[in-house]
């Protein structure tokens, strides 16, 4: 019953390059790279056998090496954070049970819902992949909202059936909801948190599968799955207080940074 967390992490982008190593100030004052926070917050889940930081360049391998991380180096030709993970499976001795895929841009991912994650997967036998999903607040929606309409590409968010099996995932803000929702309210639309958890055999498939319109059109490496007809659970995890964002764009840098000191982040 083993589970490895792999942190998969490139230097290009075609929205913020280097964002790995883009430093972020915690409420302490201490500056920490988007990698190294990424890979505390892996530390920090319970139940995690290993964690490993995947990366084809030298540059983060070094300084996440520098900082007491496993690194894996994976080939320059993996097209997404999935097929660096299948990467890493294979050069794995043995798969272990469960692959958990956190990504390097959502540091402030708290440790529960990647333990969620791995839970609810374990009592779905009949899915493959699952990921984590956040109800938005009216004000999350709101921000959601703002960054599509000032042509930024910010959060994703998913919809899914009365089963969780994602139906699917968008850059646009889906739902469509007519009415307003107040800054503090529920709202129906969630938040698709950028971390997967993997059935072994699933993984290793995904890489030799053509990637789809969707896919391809989205940006989002998890409709390659839907588009081949494979179930992805979507797990509902609680914010318990704490916020959440990714660093999708430079702009998000004093976001996050805001966030952090809010919620006494060092």
């Amino acid at each position: 019953m083993s589970v490895v967390i792999v942190i998969p992490a490139r230097y290009p982008s075609q929205r913020y390059p280097g964002k790995p190593l883009v430093a972020l100030t915690g409420a302490d004052g201490q500056a920490r790279t988007l990698i190294r926070r990424s890979w505390d917050a892996a530390m920090a889940v319970a139940g995690a056998d290993r964690v490993i930081v995947a990366t084809d360049d030298a540059r983060i391998a070094d300084h996440a090496a520098g900082f007491g991380a496993e690194v894996a180096m994976t080939g320059t030709g993996c097209r997404n954070g999935t097929e660096r993970c299948a990467e890493v499976l294979a050069q794995l001795p043995r798969p272990p049970e469960i692959v958990v895929n956190l990504q390097g841009d959502a540091p402030l991912t708290p440790a529960w819902f990647v333990e969620d994650l791995v839970a609810g997967l374990r009592a779905a036998p009949g899915a493959e992949v699952a990921t984590p999903v956040l109800r938005c607040s009216g004000a999350m929606r709101a921000d959601l909202l703002a960054d599509r309409a000032a042509g930024r590409v910010g959060g994703t968010t998913a919809v899914f059936g009365a089963d969780h099996g994602a139906l699917y995932f968008s850059k646009e803000v889906i739902p469509f909801v007519p009415d307003a929702v107040a800054p503090d309210a529920p709202s129906p639309v969630f938040h698709h948190v950028g971390v997967y958890a993997y059935r072994p055999d699933a993984l290793a498939a995904y890489p030799g599968w053509p990637e789809g319109t969707l896919e391809r059109l989205e940006g989002l490496e998890q409709l390659r799955f839907l588009e081949q007809g494979r179930r992805v659970l979507c797990v509902e995890v609680e914010a318990r207080g704490r916020q959440f964002w990714e660093l999708n764009n430079p702009s998000d840098v004093p976001r996050l940074e805001s966030m952090m000191r809010q919620m006494g982040m060092a």
